[in-house]
């Protein structure tokens, strides 16, 4: 009796040809609009709240989006960058939100009123950390990239202190005011570079507007 038997053959590996969009125009400026709104608030110009949207969907959840696409791309800087960075606003916004809108989560982190503050600290001295990090790799991308994540660190560091005082009795210090102006300065920053990937994107090969080379070497080239 004969047996019929299934030729074993590896499966395909399909690999699409056509490249997708850069992502990274919109990460950034979804990571721009966000922190401006926030640090105009913190510079005492902006009515508070008001980034608690943008934080939650175009700060956040778009440049989750964002980050995922560039892993499409084969980015690992950008990739890493914006959903790091995605998370942050969101997870920044919902806890806000949370203190605003549930008594019982209210009740539970300002039942020291120090508490609040301090965790604001340690939250912005951890992305401090990882920012740092993202600084020194910023360096092998573009001098407009680099700009981004060096007035970010500043922020971040800025800010950490002024909390870490408030949380120590000295409100209104100071620190939080200036991390506040050098927050614009980042968001302005990031603005150009989103505006930069748009314009030369369109433009290409023309480049209309510069982004400066990479401080140091080349990016390896993606795969």
């Amino acid at each position: 009796m004969a047996v019929a038997v299934a030729d074993a053959r590896p499966v395909a590996t399909l690999v699409e040809a056509v490249p997708a969009a850069d992502p990274a125009p919109l990460g950034l400026a979804g990571f721009a609009l966000t922190t401006f709104l926030l640090s105009g608030h913190n510079a005492t110009f902006i009515p508070d709240l008001i980034w608690i949207g943008p934080a939650l969907f175009y700060g956040g959840t778009v440049q989750i989006l964002a980050g995922m696409w560039e892993f499409r791309n084969r980015n690992v800087f950008g990739a890493t960058a914006f959903s790091t960075y995605g998370a942050f606003w969101l997870a920044l916004g919902i806890f806000v939100s949370l203190i605003v809108l549930s008594k019982n989560w209210s009740g539970a982190v300002t039942a020291n009123p120090h508490d609040v503050p301090n965790a604001l600290a340690w939250f912005l001295a951890a992305f401090a950390i990882f920012n740092l990090y993202m600084l020194l790799g910023s360096t092998r991308v573009s001098g407009a990239v680099f700009m981004v994540f060096l007035t970010l660190q500043i922020t971040l560091v800025l800010l950490a202190i002024g909390f870490f005082l408030e949380a120590h009795g000295h409100p209104n210090n100071g620190w939080t005011h200036a991390g506040g102006w050098v927050g614009i300065l980042t968001a302005a920053c990031a603005w150009y570079a989103s505006a930069a990937g748009v314009v030369n994107g369109m433009s290409a090969p023309k480049v209309v507007l510069p982004v400066g080379a990479a401080l140091w070497g080349p990016r390896k080239a993606k795969a």
